[in-house]
């Protein structure tokens, strides 16, 4: 059996490949995922997941890798990972009773290279939030590392109205239910018979 590789450095995305019970490495594909002029946050999504996974399969040929990636989209506007606590703060405050979709997108490449590539939408309604709020969360949860500052999977639940998906792992950055499929499609089911 090849090897499975996840090209990432999440701990997020290392937690939700975990439920499946595979055996896999996790490699951090080290590129720059600084979006292009003119490139839309979907775009932006399936550029990078396909990139990071290139880049992991060309230190390890023959594995099967995933690469994955997550843009939010406030009324056209990319909002990344913050890294910082006023880009947080600032994100937050933008997002406060606004819409926010989030582009998930997967890219499976099977041992010979060949890439399998899905998306996974989450539309989340945020709440009105007060700065005060905003300042609380921020600086008890420091959600840097998450695109559109709010982890959904902790305190950043209180800040949504609603969310709508079609995968409860796809907001975490990580569409499971997609990707069982895709790595049954690359020769390694999750389950015998589960392609």
């Amino acid at each position: 059996m090849p090897t499975l590789i996840l090209a990432s450095s999440s701990r997020y995305r290392r937690e939700l490949l975990d439920r499946l019970g595979l055996p896999y490495e996790a490699v951090s594909p080290d590129i720059d995922e600084s979006p292009l002029p003119g490139e839309t946050p979907r775009q932006t999504a399936f550029r990078l997941a396909e990139e990071k996974a290139r880049a992991v399969q060309a230190m390890h040929p023959g594995s099967i890798v995933i690469g994955s990636d997550q843009v939010a989209d406030l009324k056209g506007e990319k909002l990344g990972k913050p890294h910082t606590r006023e880009r947080s703060i600032a994100q937050l405050e933008a997002m406060q009773n606004e819409t926010v979709t989030f582009y998930t997108a997967l890219c499976v490449l099977a041992a010979d290279g060949t890439a399998q590539k899905e998306e996974s939408l989450t539309v989340v309604k945020m709440r009105p939030l007060s700065r005060e709020t905003i300042e609380a969360y921020v600086d008890r949860e420091q959600p840097f590392d998450c695109a559109g500052s709010a982890k959904i999977e902790k305190l950043g639940i209180a800040l949504m109205e609603s969310v709508t998906s079609d995968d409860p792992t796809s907001l975490i950055g990580l569409p499971l239910m997609k990707l069982t499929t895709m790595l049954g499609r690359a020769g390694l089911p999750v389950l015998p018979g589960l392609e």
